[in-house]
């Protein structure tokens, strides 16, 4: 796992970006703020351009850190896109200018920023997709909170919902992903420090934010990220044979909005780690026919079914009044290692009545050698 910026990663990245056409992705991933993910690429931009790459600045957010900003002296920075908004003028990253200038690495911070109204993509995340698809190879950083997919298991760690998020089929993009990792202590000192945040913001950092047990558990979210990404790359380079059992997941949804959410949510995490393809399947049963379904519920599928294609799956919709057996049947067909459930919310009398057609199910299963999760 990558967690250092050394010779050796950023001659492997150059060797990426000559066979290619396409430009390359490396993203430097972090915990939190103040970890050093901007410092550590204008690192490797000074490294580069010492050696004669053409490599610009087309974002930076130094947040005023002398550090940060001590190590964009010499670089060569692209201006940014100024416009007013609201009466006050603002700066973008100037897509048209880096497609123009053409270098041959763009340095471009804040992955998950949002863009101004009137800006031509929504996203930060898609300007670089564009970049990229132009050739351009880019090198940009993101917090682990800003992972799509880990939205639910952020806030129920910190509190905080992150309104800011990128797909995780973009991590997916990235040809490299560098952890850039502290201990605790080691991040709780650089923000007494005050290298992180100015000195009237510490207190409320450390009361909020900045908590012990709340950085531990990102770091391990971030760690898990990445060495599934490492996993991921095993998988693609390393030949089949080398490769034990090859997971599929398939997540089993129905038209309830907040269990589907859930279920997509949790069975796009289990394959991330596997770095697995997967699945969502939903059974149409008649009485959720085109014609009879409630427009709420369907509004429902269709924004579970675009949350489920953001997070990298494949969408099967199939018709069937027997939906143990499509799920069987489709399980089959897509070779499907782990099934992935919600916990159903019957009452009792529901639950006796589906009993023979869950045990049907189970049994199929079993007999196919495919595991079930039942998600809560």
């Amino acid at each position: 796992m990558a967690t250092e910026n050394s010779k050796e990663h950023i001659t492997h990245f150059l060797d990426l970006i000559r066979n290619a056409r396409k430009g390359k992705f490396k993203i430097y991933i972090g915990m939190i703020a103040g970890v050093g993910k901007t410092y550590r690429m204008l690192q490797e931009a000074q490294t580069l351009l010492r050696n004669g790459i053409d490599v610009k600045i087309g974002y930076v957010e130094t947040h005023n850190r002398k550090e940060t900003e001590a190590m964009l002296e010499g670089l060569p920075v692209i201006p940014r896109r100024r416009l007013f908004y609201k009466g006050k003028e603002l700066e973008e990253l100037d897509v048209g200018a880096i497609l123009t200038l053409r270098p041959e690495i763009v340095i471009i911070d804040e992955l998950a920023h949002t863009n101004i109204e009137s800006s031509k993509n929504e996203k930060r995340w898609q300007d670089v997709v564009e970049i990229l698809e132009a050739g351009i190879n880019v090198i940009s950083a993101v917090n682990i909170q800003h992972i799509e997919s880990l939205n639910k298991e952020i806030r129920e760690i910190t509190g905080v919902e992150v309104k800011e998020r990128i797909p995780d089929s973009i991590l997916k993009m990235a040809d490299e992903v560098v952890n850039i990792d502290l201990t605790a202590d080691e991040l709780i000192t650089r923000l007494r420090e005050g290298k992180i945040y100015a000195t009237e913001k510490i207190k409320t950092a450390l009361d909020n934010f900045f908590k012990a047990e709340q950085i531990l558990q990102l770091r391990e979210l971030a760690l898990k990220e990445v060495a599934s990404q490492v996993k991921r790359k095993v998988e693609a380079e390393v030949p089949r044979n080398a490769v034990f059992r090859h997971e599929k997941f398939m997540a089993c949804i129905s038209s309830n909005e907040r269990t589907a959410r859930l279920v997509i949510r949790k069975t796009a995490r289990l394959a991330s780690y596997y770095s697995s393809k997967w699945f969502v399947l939903y059974v149409q049963t008649p009485r959720e026919s085109n014609d009879r379904i409630a427009l709420d519920k369907q509004r429902h599928l269709i924004n579970n079914f675009k949350l489920a294609t953001e997070l990298g799956a494949e969408i099967i919709r199939v018709e069937s009044d027997n939906v143990s057996a499509a799920i069987a049947d489709t399980a089959a067909q897509k070779e499907i290692t782990t099934l992935c459930i919600g916990k159903p919310h019957l009452n009792l009398a529901k639950v006796i009545l589906s009993t023979g057609n869950f045990n049907s199910l189970l049994k199929k299963m079993a007999d196919s050698n495919i595991d079930i999760i039942i998600l809560s």
